[in-house]
């Protein structure tokens, strides 16, 4: 297994899954990550999609310290503050900027970006990164893609997210390359709607059967 030499790679490293959520509301997302935690799950990404995201985050890490809360959906500098300021622990975005790359270096805050081909996987190279979000996964070439970086790229790490499922995921996780995979199908929105947080609890012990026995 390779090292965790990086902070962003330590935090991703502490399970096979970072369940992707977006919150309806600040208490939905306090049950929701107890109940993740309670499975296995402790790393978790509360994306920037809805209106009650950032207080999501500040209740989150208020209320389950056990739970460690990235951002995801960071498209700006000011947003990669305004998540610093909410409590998260690391910020991910679904592409990357020259601008939100040096933000985040120069805050020293674990930042995970995304790439999608080789020249965006080399600027983020040159720009001092090493650990990426591979997005989106399925559609632009999964295992096949990540397979190939390796070769040109044996220093990239990689979280691969979009369209994964809980049938694909072993496929990636076998990976030297792959850190981790985040995945939306831990929170379905029937379930959040039923209020069915066992059903969570569950789905994210399920998920930590994932990991390859040699990780």
């Amino acid at each position: 297994m390779f090292a965790a030499e990086h902070p962003i790679e330590a935090i991703l490293a502490r399970a096979p899954v970072v369940p992707v959520y977006t919150p309806a509301d600040a208490a939905e997302a306090v049950a929701v990550a107890r109940a993740l935690v309670r499975g296995g799950l402790p790393v978790i990404e509360i994306t920037l999609r809805g209106a009650h995201a950032l207080e999501a985050m500040r209740r989150v890490v208020r209320e389950v310290p056990e739970a460690v809360v990235g951002a995801g959906t960071v498209l700006t500098p000011t947003q990669l503050q305004a998540v610093r300021e909410a409590g998260a622990a690391f910020a991910v975005s679904p592409g990357a900027t020259p601008a939100l790359l040096a933000a985040a270096r120069s805050a020293d805050f674990p930042y995970l970006p995304a790439v999608a081909t080789g020249s965006e996987l080399m600027a983020g190279l040159e720009a001092g990164y090493r650990c990426f979000k591979l997005f989106p996964a399925v559609a632009i070439g999964g295992p096949a893609l990540l397979r190939a970086f390796a070769g040109p790229f044996p220093q990239a790490r990689f979280c691969p997210t979009g369209g994964i499922t809980p049938q694909t995921a072993a496929d990636y996780l076998a990976l030297p390359n792959v850190v981790t995979l985040g995945g939306s199908w831990l929170t379905p929105a029937r379930t959040l709607a039923a209020g069915d947080f066992a059903h969570v609890e569950a789905l994210a012990r399920e998920a930590v059967r994932l990991r390859p026995r040699d990780r």
